[in-house]
């Protein structure tokens, strides 16, 4: 069994003014707030159980929009981080919940797109020993952290925002874990900058050659939503994907009914709830098409 974690906190400073009022995980990508996105994801890769991490202040917020995740099928709990501690830090708020179970932990603002997904994503679990990241080649790999590869594919370097990056790939905001890592979070020292740093955490695992990346290469999509540009770009690539191909992306409740962990009458009750949205509409479709 794996449990998730969604890192959603954080003061979404790069995106002022527009997040002075309110958490941009939240804001739109498009028809949906940025949050489904990144639970659409742990929902694919069949995981039920998830803690929502985020500030005090929003909380609440997050609980109006996704309760305690009975309409999905879910069970969501809420913590939070008060102040900015580093993305690993989410592993120690979460250490009670994570139990005894593995872990699946993905930044709130990431958007994951692409046939063979779920595919990868139960390779991952499936074959999980130490740790797995997921690898994706960028054009500005200095903005991330590099993943560099020896000549049997396996992971030689993985370096933090780099001068000189000795690769175009780059960690994705999605890192699967054994249960080790609740042990292995209390050594990690924060960095100069006051944070404890997920490379840092994943060169633990590389050290003792426990660490490996799978690939996410041509025909996929992987956007991380954090500037107003970045926003932009992630709502237009989902809308032009939703109204040629006539299907909604990260749409919740349509995981959850395939899934068969909801009912149609939980899925009239949404519509209901919707109005005469286009979302709505498009959850009507799936009660009539099944």
């Amino acid at each position: 069994m794996m449990k998730g974690i969604i890192l959603a906190g954080g003061t979404g400073s790069r995106l002022f003014p527009t997040t002075l009022s309110t958490n941009k995980h939240l804001l739109p990508i498009y028809d949906k707030p940025m949050i489904f996105y990144p639970l659409s994801v742990l929902m694919l890769a069949d995981i039920r159980d998830i803690l929502i991490i985020t500030t005090g202040n929003d909380q609440e917020r997050f609980h109006s929009v996704l309760k305690d995740g009975q309409d999905f099928g879910l069970t969501i709990q809420y913590a939070v981080q008060e102040n900015p501690r580093g993305i690993a830090d989410a592993i120690n708020i979460g250490r009670e919940f994570i139990g005894k179970e593995n872990l699946a932990l993905i930044l709130g603002d990431n958007i994951f797109y692409g046939q063979g997904f779920v595919q990868k994503l139960k390779d991952a679990q499936s074959n999980l020993k130490g740790a797995t990241i997921f690898g994706y080649q960028v054009n500005n790999p200095e903005q991330f952290g590099v993943v560099e590869f020896d000549d049997s594919n396996g992971i030689k370097s993985l370096e933090e925002k780099p001068k000189n990056p000795n690769s175009k790939w780059v960690a994705t905001g999605l890192y699967m874990y054994d249960n080790s890592v609740v042990e292995r979070i209390k050594n990690l020292k924060p960095s100069n900058r006051g944070e404890l740093e997920i490379t840092d955490l994943n060169n633990f695992y590389l050290d003792q050659n426990n660490l490996k990346c799978e690939l996410l290469g041509r025909g996929f999509a992987w956007l991380d939503a954090g500037t107003p540009d970045n926003l932009l770009e992630a709502s237009e690539f989902v809308r032009t994907l939703e109204r040629r191909q006539g299907f909604k992306i990260a749409c919740l409740e349509e995981i959850a009914l395939n899934k068969g962990w909801v009912s149609k009458d939980s899925i009239l009750e949404r519509v209901s709830l919707f109005g005469e949205s286009s979302y709505a509409k498009l959850l009507k479709t799936l009660i009539d098409g099944n």
